[in-house]
């Protein structure tokens, strides 16, 4: 989970905090939205991920749920659309690396909206 803080403060010049939150908020989403086991199955290629997940919870959920609810609690945290657009990217591009194309096409195939993201 490192490596991919790391690229979010390097390449979309977020503070390591809110690059924590941005990780979270974006995998509690696509936990939620959507298929589950393939979800968790990256989830659990991704040393760190619950802690992350669970730190970025604020028991508010999504307020108006799916992509645009997701959108929210991210500009919520300071990010500008254009930094939605990039940390969503590289977390995307992050889990393509880590668990395959194949695997991250069905997770992104089945959020109606995220490949516009991506």
């Amino acid at each position: 989970m490192d490596e991919l803080l790391g690229r979010l403060v390097a390449n979309v010049g977020l503070d390591r905090t809110t690059a924590e939150k941005a990780v979270g908020i974006i995998l509690q989403f696509l936990l939620k939205e959507g298929p589950p086991d393939k979800v968790r199955g990256l989830i659990d290629q991704l040393p760190g991920a619950d802690a992350l997940m669970a730190a970025a919870e604020d028991g508010g959920g999504f307020g108006m749920g799916g992509i645009m609810g997701a959108g929210t609690k991210l500009m919520g945290i300071g990010l500008g659309m254009g930094q939605v657009q990039a940390v969503t990217r590289e977390v995307i591009g992050f889990a393509r690396e880590k668990v395959g194309e194949d695997a991250v096409g069905e997770i992104v195939g089945a959020i109606p909206g995220l490949s516009q993201f991506v």
